[in-house]
């Protein structure tokens, strides 16, 4: 899909289009590689360096599991979610059965652990899904999930040191650290605020709306009905 002035709408007017391509999710022109298929925000490669020297200071080895998610691949993750190719699961982390759920809950309960394309932080190559390498052999199952990073999970140095002054500091921060009742907790989401801050004040509510009208998403009517209670639990 090629975004145009429609999609502009609910934008501050002095926004440019490529700014706009960038956070949708619809360009790669502002990535630079730091890994096999591994890109972030070139802004972000020099902080993300300092953050993986400091981390190294403390014997974590700070590797990266994902980085850039196009609109594209993250709309691939949400319809096979959504029609149930893939497991959604609970706040447990528990499978769900979704034909036991309405069209409406159905959405919740993907939101609680995957971006609406469109809305994905992913998209703007700020924001990074990090694991300590030191701490796990070389055939690990990395699976992302909180326990993984709690006191008795392999990767607990490392999200004990996420709560340390010295990452406070680094200008990186989690966004999801607290379960506020959208998201659910994600101690492995890191963003870089000084750039991440920039996209996040130009998503807005009718922007969304107007991308998520005229995609291929499913439950799009659904998501649609209910996108002032989704953009502010899970959004802002």
């Amino acid at each position: 899909m090629t975004i145009t002035t429609e999609y502009s709408q609910g934008l501050d007017p002095g926004a440019e289009l490529p700014e706009l391509d960038i956070l949708l999710g619809q360009t790669t022109t502002h990535l630079a590689p730091i890994a096999d298929n591994v890109f972030l925000h070139h802004q972000v490669l020099e902080p993300f360096a300092r953050l993986q020297a400091l981390a190294a200071a403390r014997g974590i080895d700070l590797a990266v599991a994902s980085g850039y998610r196009g609109f594209d691949r993250q709309r691939l993750i949400w319809n096979a979610k959504a029609r149930g190719e893939r497991p959604v699961l609970d706040s447990a982390g528990r499978p769900l059965d979704l034909a036991r759920l309405s069209d409406r809950d159905r959405v919740f309960a993907i939101l609680r652990w995957s971006a609406l394309p469109g809305a994905s932080r992913h998209h703007w190559g700020t924001d990074i899904d990090v694991w300590d390498r030191a701490a796990v052999g070389p055939d690990y199952p990395l699976q992302l999930v909180p326990a993984e990073y709690a006191p008795g999970g392999p990767f607990a140095r490392l999200g004990a040191w996420l709560d340390s002054d010295e990452f406070a500091a680094s200008g990186f921060f989690r966004p999801y650290r607290e379960d506020r009742g959208g998201v659910a907790p994600e101690p492995w989401h890191l963003s870089y605020r000084p750039v991440a801050d920039h996209f996040a004040q130009g998503l807005t509510r009718d922007l969304l709306a107007n991308i998520i009208a005229h995609a291929d998403i499913a439950l799009a009517d659904t998501v649609l009905a209910h996108l002032d209670e989704i953009f502010a639990r899970f959004i802002r």
